[in-house]
């Protein structure tokens, strides 16, 4: 893959997760419970942590580096969520979406960083073992993104179904037995 054919990966599962999430109010995006014990929040704020992960991960990579923190994040994601979510419980929402197209941007500038060789060539960068670049930027990005789509999706729809549903809580109930007997025309 090229670095264009990544950054259009990365553009299309995020386009398709903020299409499914931009109907959904303040209350939905912050709800446990979108993807297990996570809100959307949660995850959007994950997305940003991966990211900026595999930012500093590429310029180790492009300095010769070993990007170990990286490599020890893709070995044990849910330790890294877990020290993640711990360090911004309550991440403020807007915040949240700043960090998260901030983060994107700054990977797609550093993908601009590497050869469509020093991407693809497993053999490349030993550290590696016998995945690629492309691969790594893959599942600390894009792939691992997708993978959670569909949750998130199906959660919005039922949330905006359930939004959609009148319960009989909301509806006012006139009471018009008083003023029928008022407006008794019968004399």
């Amino acid at each position: 893959m090229t670095d264009e054919e990544i950054q259009e990966q990365i553009e299309e599962v995020r386009l398709r997760l903020l299409e499914a999430i931009e109907e959904l109010p303040d209350e939905a995006l912050t709800r446990p419970g979108a993807i297990q014990d996570w809100s959307v929040r949660d995850f959007l704020f994950l997305m940003s942590a991966w990211e900026a992960e595999l930012v500093t991960g590429l310029m180790q990579v492009k300095q010769g580096k070993k990007p170990q923190r990286l490599l020890d994040a893709l070995a044990n994601r849910d330790a890294y969520n877990q020290a993640r979510l711990a360090e911004n419980p309550e991440r403020d929402l807007d915040l949240v979406f700043d960090d998260l197209q901030q983060a994107q941007v700054a990977l797609e500038g550093w993908l601009t960083e590497f050869s469509q060789q020093e991407l693809n060539k497993p053999s490349r960068y030993k550290w590696l073992g016998d995945r690629s670049l492309a691969q790594i930027i893959a599942d600390a990005s894009y792939a691992y993104e997708a993978a959670f789509l569909p949750a998130i999706e199906q959660y919005a729809d039922a949330w905006l179904a359930m939004s959609d549903m009148v319960t009989l809580d909301a509806i006012d109930i006139l009471d018009f037995g008083d003023e029928a007997n008022d407006n008794d025309t019968t004399g």
